[in-house]
This record gives structure tokens, C-alpha cells and sequence, in this order.
């Protein structure tokens, strides 16, 4: 019987990471390369910025498929709710349904490289660029491959899973006109498969495929959305800056900032607890993603809690809420995607979720002060000593953010070259200044999982530019907000609306899912409604971090439980107080907008 090694050699596998390592090594070289040439020649290098731009479509192809192979793409959580007899045979049925759809989208990807083979049309340096676009029908291609081979553990459950895919996409290439008239029937389909665990990539690929076929548009046309990952030299920064996380993640930033945080306010009653929200909250803003903070940090502050006479029960909670308030502090991955989605100036946003941020941070924290006094906790009596050479051993990974932040308002890099500047900071801060010497053999698979993330993150990026697309040309948005202005009149009325909604979208999918789905609809609505754009911005990020902790299907709450062993409701008891403390918040933010200064 094959096994999944089988089709998955290791060499095969270290062959992708080492070709994702070396796409995202040659992205920061790239835009360096550019601050070089202007700083010696006063001058750029041309044809490198759109390079780095389709490389980005190369790193998400290539993450995306290793993502397929080890089974984390990015979907929603509502399917961790079915029943174990049934997990398996449905898991299967989803499978082959984001099969099929990812063999639609191989399809398109390889009519729109041929295109532009056939017009000959270049890049730069001599490059084709069909050559670029040849990533599109490779990577789904493995992708539908992989998704059929992690349908089912035995060889008898993936040969049925593939002779399904294969016989439903033969019957498809042959009624390929019935698909109007089972336009419904096929939406639904996708819908329910996305509800029932299906990847989220293939979700808006799917109902973007039907949507544009089921009107007569060509099914190349999601493909051709898809290239628009490459028209915006921003994107790159995703990849970047995440990289960057990861490389701190690996090597022992972790450590030294609960080290420092813990000297620095250990010694005020409920020191500990402040010291864990400040320790997340950086490390979540640096890395981008709260799962990787509560799975490193967590397992460091926990003990620190329950030592200090916090109840296991509190220290549960406040672990899991702080792994994400972070997520409004430079250099943040969703409020550079949210400035991306909407339009909106990326450093700007910055600067208006700085007080949000810093509420979220203090509301959290002075809980644990509060909690701190009512249990007697044990405090830490204050070292100079100890807290100069913990501020001396963290001071390199505490500049991280000003050097982000200076880089970007000084006016002296783009975006983009802010990121490979972070990329650079970190891997000489880990491999040179601290020579950690478990930094290099945590470095491979911290590399994998980043790479991983970036294509999950980035593949949906791109199905939503082409669903996007199919939602405008069936005047989507415009029906909604026609809508919303029949029925609500004032503009406080559709803020809750959009409060109940966002925390309902950050309960059911992670942030990045949430900010390519929802800000297409949400940005003309809150444009007609007199919203400035900026803070909508900030009420989506903070609604999305809320939805992080609501059941039934907030995303910390299953992290927490997988990190700690414990049952899903007893992390819900655990953050229940957390949940009124962050939703207060909320509303001071959406309401209370003019009065913070922003």
C-alpha cells in the first residue's frame, strides 16, 4: 500500500522548501538591492520591481501547494464541530469537490500562460511572461493531486476520492452549458462544502468560476483576477514581513521578552499578568499571527501565572485573549493586508490603531491588576540589575518596531523595502548578534510553516480578487448597499451592523480570510454611510480580534485548547470575561472615534 511519504518523498519536500527559501531570499534581495542602487547610483534597478512582483505569485503557488501536501490550508473552523463517525466520509466528499474546483482553476491558469505565450508578450530581463504565469496551472494542478491524497489514510479511500474528482470533471468538460442552469444548485454546493471544511481558496475560486461561467464570461477570467496578485508592488510585503515573524519565532525573541517584560512590571501587584499581555501583544505584532504567539509564548507564561497564585482558570483565559491584541501594532501583517484590500493608506492606518491598540493592551492588562489584588499574587521585587540586562539582552528585537516604523514614516523606503530591511534586522539579530545555537536547527521547519502560511494566505488573496471581480459584475455590493439604505437611515445603526457581523466573520474564519471576503463589501458601504475609511478600518481589525475569542468557532479558543489539553468550553469560561472587557472596548472604538483623537 502506498503511503503518504510515498508520494511526499523527504526529498521532494525539502526540494519545495528549499525552492520557497530561495524564492523568498531573492524577494529581500530584490527591493535591498534597490535601496543600494538609489543610496550609490541615485537611481532604481530596472525591471526588478516587477520581478518581485510576480514572484509573489510564485511564492503563493509554491506555499500553497506545501500546504496541500501536509493538509493546512486555511479553512473554517465550523467543520472541528462534526460528529467522528461522520468526520471522515465528509472530509472525503469536500476533498473532491476542492479537487474539481482546483482543476477549473489549473485549467484557467494555463489558458491565460498560453496567451500570453502565443503574444509573446516579456517581463523583464528576457524573462517570458508566460514563465511567470506557469506557476498558476502547476500549483493547482498539486494541489488537486495532494487534496485527493490527504482525502483518506488508505489507498482504497483515495482511489474512490479521485475517480469521483475524475468523473465529475469529465461530466463537466462535456455539459460545461448546463452550468447556467444549475447555477443555484452548484452555488450551494460550494457553499455547503465551505461550511463543511472545504479550503477556503477553493471556496471563492469555485464561486467565482460558477459566477463568471453561469454568465458567459470565460472561466480564464478568475485566473486573469488571480494575476492581479502582481499588479500591486504592496503585496510583497505580506511575504516579507511574515518571514520575518518566523525567523524571530525560531530563534529565542520569545524568551528574551518575557524575560524583559517580567523584570520591568513584575514587581507591581499583578505584575505577571501585565507582563503577558505586553509580551503578546509584541510578539503577535512582530510575527503577524496570533497561533504562533500562544503556541510559543503560552507555554512560557503560563507556569509564570499559575506560580504567582493566578487561578489556572484566569491564566487560561488571559493567555488566550492576549494572542491576539497585538494584531493593531506595527508591523502587523492584517493592517497592512486591510490597507491593501481597501485602498487605504497603509502607514495612516498604523497610526490610528495605535490607541486602540494601546486600549486593548491596558483594558487587559488592568484586568490582571485587578485580579491581581483580589488573589493576593505574588510579586517580583524589582532588580536594576536584572531589568538592565534583560532590556540589554532584548534591546535588539525591541528596536524591531523602530526601525519598521522610521524606516517607513522617514520617507527613506517603500513598504516593500521597509519588510526586506525587517527580513534582514531579524536573521542578522538571530544568526550573528545572539548566535543562538538552537536557532539553526529550529530555522528549517519554522521556514516550512511560514512558507505554508504565506501561500494559504496569498492563494486566497488571489481567489478573492477574482471573486471580487464576479461579485461586481453581478452588482453584488450595489444591491447590498441599496439595501442597507432602505432600511437603516443612521449611520450608528450600521456600525452595529457591522459590529455583529465582523465579530459573527471573526468567530468562523481567521483575519486574513475575513479581510479579502468582507472589505469589498464593507468599503463602499461605509463610504455611503459618511465612515471614514480609516476608521472602519480600525473597527474591522478589532471586531475580527473580539471574533478571535467567540464561540462557537473562534479561532484562539481552538488553539488554547490543542496548546493546554482542555476542552473547548472550559477555554470559553476561561475568556468570558476577557470577551466583555475587549467588546467594551469595541464599542469605545466605534463610537468613540472622535474622542480618541484619531
Amino acid at each position: 500500500m502506498l503511503t503518504r511519504a510515498a508520494l511526499f518523498p523527504p526529498l521532494l519536500r525539502h526540494a519545495e522548501l528549499a525552492f520557497s527559501v530561495l524564492i523568498l531570499a531573492v524577494m529581500t534581495a530584490i527591493p535591498a538591492a534597490e535601496i543600494l542602487s538609489r543610496l550609490f547610483f541615485g537611481t532604481g534597478i530596472s525591471g526588478a520591481a516587477l520581478v518581485l512582483q510576480h514572484l509573489t505569485l510564485w511564492v503563493a503557488g509554491t506555499g500553497a501547494a506545501m500546504a496541500a501536501a501536509s493538509g493546512e490550508l486555511l479553512i473554517l473552523s465550523t467543520a472541528t464541530f462534526l460528529p467522528k463517525r461522520v468526520a471522515g466520509p465528509v472530509r472525503l466528499g469536500v476533498q473532491v469537490v476542492a479537487a474539481v474546483i482546483s482543476a477549473g482553476l489549473m485549467v484557467s491558469g494555463a489558458v491565460l500562460a498560453q496567451s500570453e505565450r502565443a503574444a509573446g508578450t516579456m517581463l523583464a530581463f528576457g524573462i517570458p511572461l508566460w514563465v511567470a504565469l506557469a506557476i498558476l496551472p502547476i500549483s493547482f494542478a498539486l494541489i488537486g493531486v495532494r487534496l485527493i491524497w490527504t482525502a483518506w489514510p488508505t489507498a482504497d479511500g483515495r482511489m474512490l476520492a479521485a475517480v469521483l474528482a475524475v468523473c465529475v470533471i469529465t461530466a463537466g468538460v462535456f455539459n460545461v452549458s448546463l452550468v447556467p442552469a444549475l447555477r443555484w444548485e452548484l452555488l450551494t454546493v460550494v457553499v455547503v462544502a465551505t461550511a463543511l471544511g472545504m479550503p477556503i481558496f477553493a471556496s471563492l475560486g469555485g464561486l467565482a468560476l460558477v459566477m463568471f461561467v453561469s454568465t458567459g464570461v470565460p472561466a480564464a477570467s478568475v485566473a486573469v483576477e488571480a494575476y492581479r496578485l502582481t499588479t500591486s508592488a504592496m503585496y510583497a510585503a505580506i511575504p516579507l514581513f511574515t518571514l520575518s515573524g518566523y525567523i524571530l519565532s525560531a530563534g529565542g525573541s520569545s524568551s528574551r521578552l518575557v524575560r524583559l517584560f517580567t523584570s520591568w512590571v513584575g514587581w507591581i501587584t499583578g505584575g505577571p499578568a501585565v507582563a503577558t499581555a505586553l509580551a503578546f501583544a509584541f510578539f503577535t505584532a512582530i510575527t503577524g499571527a496570533s497561533g504562533v504567539t500562544i503556541l510559543s509564548l503560552g507555554g512560557l507564561l503560563m507556569p509564570v501565572l499559575t506560580r504567582t497564585r493566578y487561578s489556572e482558570r484566569f491564566s487560561l483565559g488571559l493567555v488566550t485573549t492576549s494572542g491576539s491584541i497585538g494584531a493593531l501594532f506595527p508591523p502587523s501583517m492584517p493592517v497592512i493586508l486591510y490597507a491593501i484590500a481597501a485602498g487605504v493608506p497603509v502607514e495612516k492606518l498604523f497610526l490610528a490603531c495605535l490607541i486602540p491598540g494601546i486600549l486593548l493592551v491596558v483594558a487587559v492588562g488592568g484586568y490582571g491588576v485587578w485580579e491581581g489584588h483580589r488573589v493576593g499574587a505574588t510579586r517580583t521585587p524589582f532588580d536594576k540589575r536584572e531589568a538592565a540586562q534583560a532590556l540589554w539582552e532584548a534591546r535588539w528585537v525591541v528596536m524591531l518596531p523602530l526601525v519598521v516604523l522610521g524606516s517607513i514614516f522617514g520617507g527613506w523606503v517603500t513598504l516593500v523595502e521597509s519588510a526586506s530591511v525587517t527580513v534582514l534586522y531579524a536573521l542578522f539579530m538571530e544568526a550573528v548578534l545572539h548566535r543562538d545555537p538552537e536557532f539553526w536547527r529550529r530555522l528549517p521547519e519554522a521556514l516550512a510553516d511560514c512558507a505554508k502560511l504565506i501561500g494559504g494566505v496569498l492563494l486566497i488573496l488571489a481567489m478573492a480578487l477574482g471573486f471580487t471581480n464576479a461579485m461586481v459584475d453581478a452588482e453584488i455590493p450595489m444591491k447590498a448597499l441599496h439595501w442597507l439604505q432602505e432600511h437603516i437611515h443612521s449611520r450608528v445603526v450600521f456600525l452595529l451592523v457591522v459590529n455583529v457581523v465582523l465579530i459573527l466573520v471573526g468567530a468562523a474564519m481567521d483575519i486574513y480570510s475575513g479581510i479579502l471576503i468582507m472589505v469589498p463589501l464593507l468599503a463602499p458601504m461605509g463610504a455611503a454611510f459618511g465612515v471614514d475609511p480609516i476608521h472602519l478600518g480600525v473597527v474591522f481589525l478589532v471586531n475580527m480580534q473580539l471574533g478571535y475569542l467567540v464561540p462557537p468557532v473562534g479561532e484562539n479558543l481552538f488553539l488554547s485548547s490543542y496548546r493546554f489539553h482542555k476542552p473547548i468550553a472550559e477555554v470559553f469560561r476561561a475568556t468570558a470575561p476577557f470577551v466583555v472587557i475587549i467588546t467594551l472596548v469595541t464599542l469605545l472604538v466605534t463610537y468613540g472615534y472622535p474622542l480618541l483623537g484619531l
